[in-house]
């Protein structure tokens, strides 16, 4: 029903909303696009190129994937070629913008869908060895129809795609260079780092993958592994999760030369960047990474769908193809490999990898509150004679947040920051600890962390941490935060726990505070209970509790 349904909208719209060439700067993207959600194509025409969206391709297994291609006119013997993966959920139409660019340059561009999607036949295999023999595959269909050098030949993609792009050119050394959008570093980090289940995103996925594709059983088991805790069961998800994690495949990456180019949101709550930005660090090759405002996918689709932004990253990645498969010199030739735009300012800075080696930990020993006095942030350890410990409640949120998933990340990238009223929250469900005023602008750089001295009154505790920018008026605009579960404690055990924040790049003016707040939900994040418990903070003179914030 679901299918026959698509298939009627698609062929009303491709209908009503003919594309010529002369319009095609006007309408393409988000026509083109908007058709390509339904699995219909709707391509450009052009001068410059021919197209042909009847390409079908055997896999090794006999399995049919679907496939376009922009082939520019008047070659003069072989060309480069630059091969596009979907997105979950979606299909070989989701690039046709960028194969209308890439073709006017002069690039052979095949799109195709990955088997479980779209038209293409098989079940969803989620990154994993039949993907990743597909993505072969179709390299070897290109240079045996088409002039394609065969030594300039890239691929890339969002999110899924760009995971199958630096796997398959891990393992297929004919891939010179890769444009890895949205992607991630480590799976399991991303779907359940620090042992807390990513629900709305995963759930999101889920759903996605059953109404526009045919998944394998075994993500919908995975996923409920995790999602409830079947702790037994979580290694063999980790497994599973590992060959499908680009971060295990840098050393091939590293031997083979290829040159990545990388772009990723601070506020990608689906793929968080900080596994991403360590697989960053390990490249030993060509490499660059963007890092803006947004959430997962959308600082690529706004800006090229709809022209809201920035269009830099497809910007860059074309610039990215041009010099590694044409050797054609740009400025991203000579930039610092890490870029990050400072949220919300229009400033980039340029950084020569990561960890940033410019920063250095600036580290602020958390105090206890009292009954008239917040927790302090101060740059001394706490010292007392005697143990003192502060109580929080777990049986809900607070105005701690990073508010309405998908929604507020979103409205980061169009610079409307995410606010709390530090002086409203609840001290029975939440604690906070905020500097003095600050001296000087404080600039931080990449990932903050936390250690914290804890007694759980429950077997099954999260934590959330949220780093704020606090005004005079006690207005706190989010900086980053991080999440950690312990879905095993040990009731009334006292414990340290260690984890980092999302990596960021944000200024604090002179004069705000600092503020680090922590409750036990968020609405991104699976809960491990529903039980009503007690938190302990404990203070101690010999087991501290810290923030650590990299700093220019």
């Amino acid at each position: 029903m679901y299918k026959k349904l698509l298939t009627t909208l698609g062929l009303s719209l491709s209908l009503a909303l003919p594309i010529h060439s002369s319009h095609a700067d006007t309408f393409l993207p988000i026509i083109s696009f908007a058709a390509g959600l339904l699995n219909v194509g709707v391509l450009p025409t052009s001068d410059d190129y021919t197209t042909d969206d009847d390409i079908n391709i055997t896999a090794f297994d006999g399995v049919n994937l679907t496939a376009n291609i922009f082939v520019p006119n008047n070659l003069d013997g072989l060309a480069p070629a630059i091969v596009f993966i979907n997105s979950w959920g979606l299909n070989e139409y989701e690039y046709l913008q960028q194969a209308n660019d890439l073709a006017k340059k002069g690039y052979i561009v095949l799109s195709y869908t990955t088997r479980g999607f779209g038209k293409s036949g098989g079940l969803i295999d989620t990154v994993g060895p039949k993907d990743i023999s597909d993505y072969s595959t179709v390299i070897d269909y290109l240079l045996a129809n088409y002039p394609v050098d065969p030594q300039a030949i890239g691929t890339g993609g969002i999110s899924y795609g760009s995971g199958i792009s630096l796997i398959g050119a891990a393992q297929d050394s004919r891939v010179k260079a890769v444009a890895a959008m949205s992607s991630w570093g480590d799976i399991a980090e991303a779907l359940y780092g620090n042992q807390t289940p990513r629900l709305v995103w995963t759930e999101l996925l889920i759903l996605l993958g059953g109404l526009t594709g045919s998944p394998d059983p075994i993500l919908s088991q995975h996923w409920d592994t995790l999602k409830n805790q079947n702790l037994a069961e979580i290694p063999a998800v980790l497994d599973w999760a590992y060959e499908r994690s680009p971060i295990h495949f840098v050393d091939q990456l590293n031997a083979n030369g290829t040159a990545v180019y990388m772009a990723k949101a601070y506020g990608d709550n689906l793929f968080q960047p900080n596994s991403l930005l360590d697989m960053f660090g390990q490249l030993t090759g060509p490499k660059h990474v963007d890092v803006l405002p947004g959430t997962h996918a959308t600082a690529e689709l706004l800006p090229s769908l709809v022209g809201i932004g920035d269009n830099i990253i497809w910007e860059n990645a074309y610039k990215w193809f041009d010099l590694h498969l044409k050797g054609e010199q740009s400025d991203i030739a000579t930039a610092k490999p890490l870029q990050m735009k400072i949220k919300f300012q229009d400033k980039y800075e340029g950084f020569d990898d990561y960890p940033i080696k410019e920063t250095s930990q600036e580290k602020f020993y958390l105090h206890p509150r009292s009954l008239l006095d917040t927790g302090d942030l101060e740059s001394y350890p706490y010292q007392s004679w005697f143990g003192k410990d502060n109580t929080i409640n777990a049986w809900a949120g607070t105005l701690f947040s990073t508010q309405i998933p998908l929604l507020s990340q979103v409205l980061e990238q169009l610079e409307i920051p995410i606010f709390a009223d530090i002086s409203l929250a609840s001290d029975v469900r939440s604690i906070h600890f905020d500097s003095g005023y600050l001296g000087s602008k404080m600039e931080i750089r990449g990932a903050p962390s936390v250690t914290l001295q804890i007694q759980p009154k429950h077997n099954q505790v999260q934590l959330v941490a949220y780093l704020y920018d606090m005004d005079w008026f006690g207005t706190g605009k989010l900086i980053t935060h991080g999440v950690i579960t312990l879905p095993n404690a040990q009731s009334g055990k006292k414990i340290t726990v260690d984890f980092d924040l999302v990596t960021t790049a944000y200024d604090i003016p002179k004069g705000h505070r600092l503020v680090l707040a922590i409750d036990t939900k968020d609405p991104q994040y699976q809960s491990p209970t529903n039980t009503n418990y007690n938190l302990d903070f404990e203070f101690s003179s010999s087991k501290q509790s810290v923030l650590s914030v990299p700093t220019l």
